[in-house]
C-alpha cells in the first residue's frame, strides 16, 4: 500500500522529539508540509533540520506553549501565513505527571487541562471550520492508555486523557458529514526521551530500564516511535477514508481495555 499524503499540510504539536518528531517526520517523508510546535527553541530547529534532511518538504518550527490560548492562536495564523491550509492537526502535546489525589492541587489540576485538553480544544477549534469548508480533514488526538483503564494515583493525566476520548468522539460525529475524521490513539510504553531522563534519574542504564519496565508488556518490549508514526501516517491519509471516531491502543497488548 502507498501511502501519500501529497499536497497535504500538517501541525504537529509536540513535534520536537519523540514521538511527535516521529510523527512529523513520517508525514514530511509522505509528501506533506508541516508544522512541528513546541517550546523549545534549541530542540525544535534540531527536529526542522533533521525532518528536512530526509524529506523534500516544507518545514516550519514554531515555538509556542499551547496550554495559552494566545500561543494556540499564534501558531495557527503562522501556520496559515505559511501553507495557507491546515488538513491534519496532530495534538500531540502533554506530559505524564501522576501522582495521588491528596497531592493534586487545583493549580496542577488546571495546569494539565490546560496543556492536554484545552490546547487540543482551541487549536482544532480554528482548523476545524476550513477543514469542513474543504470537505477534507484529518484530527489525531494522542493520549495514552490510562484514558480507558486509569490507574491508581494517575491524576492529572489520566483525567485529562479521559476527556480527550470524549472530545474525540464528539468531533468525530460533528465532523463525519464534512469529511473531517478524528481519531484518537492511545500511547503505551514507547522508546522516548522522558524514558532516558527516567534512566538517569534513578542511576540504572537505559537498556536494564527497558529490559525491567518491559517485563509486563505482552509483546515483551517498549515500542519504537516509528511504529506509532506509521499508524498515525495511515489514519492521516486517504487510504483511512472510512476510520472515523476510533480509539486505538498502541501498546503491544498493554491495556487490559481493547
Amino acid at each position: 500500500m502507498n501511502i501519500s499524503l501529497a499536497g497535504r499540510t500538517a501541525i504537529v504539536t509536540g513535534g520536537s522529539k519523540g514521538i511527535g518528531l516521529a510523527v512529523a517526520s513520517q508525514f514530511a517523508a509522505s509528501g506533506a508540509d508541516i508544522a512541528i510546535v513546541a517550546r523549545g527553541r534549541e530542540a525544535l530547529d534540531e527536529a526542522s533540520t533533521a525532518i528536512r534532511s530526509k524529506a523534500q518538504a516544507r518545514v516550519i518550527a514554531l515555538s509556542a506553549d499551547v496550554s495559552r490560548a494566545d500561543e494556540v492562536k499564534r501558531v495557527y495564523d503562522e501556520a496559515m501565513r505559511e501553507f495557507g491550509k491546515i488538513d491534519i492537526l496532530v495534538n500531540n502535546a502533554g506530559t505524564s505527571r501522576t501522582g495521588s489525589l491528596e497531592e493534586l492541587t487545583d493549580e496542577v489540576m488546571q495546569a494539565d487541562l490546560d496543556l492536554k485538553l484545552f490546547g487540543a480544544i482551541r487549536l482544532t477549534r480554528l482548523v476545524f471550520p476550513q477543514m469542513k469548508e474543504r470537505r477534507w480533514g484529518r484530527i489525531l488526538n494522542v493520549l495514552n492508555i490510562g484514558a480507558k483503564a486509569p490507574r491508581a494515583k494517575s491524576y492529572p493525566t489520566s483525567i485529562s486523557r479521559a476527556a480527550g476520548i470524549a472530545f474525540t468522539k464528539a468531533l468525530a460525529g460533528e465532523g463525519a458529514p464534512f469529511n473531517v475524521l478524528v481519531n484518537a490513539l492511545h500511547v503505551g510504553l514507547i522508546e522516548s526521551d522522558q524514558h532516558v531522563q527516567r534512566a538517569a534519574r534513578t542511576k540504572v542504564e537505559l537498556d536494564d530500564y527497558y529490559a525491567k519496565a518491559s517485563q509486563p508488556i505482552p509483546l515483551g518490549r517498549f515500542g519504537r516511535p516509528e511504529e506509532f508514526a506509521n499508524l498515525a501516517c495511515f489514519l492521516a491519509s486517504d487510504a483511512a477514508s472510512y476510520i472515523t471516531g476510533t480509539s486505538i491502543n498502541v501498546d503491544g497488548g498493554s491495556s487490559p481495555v481493547p
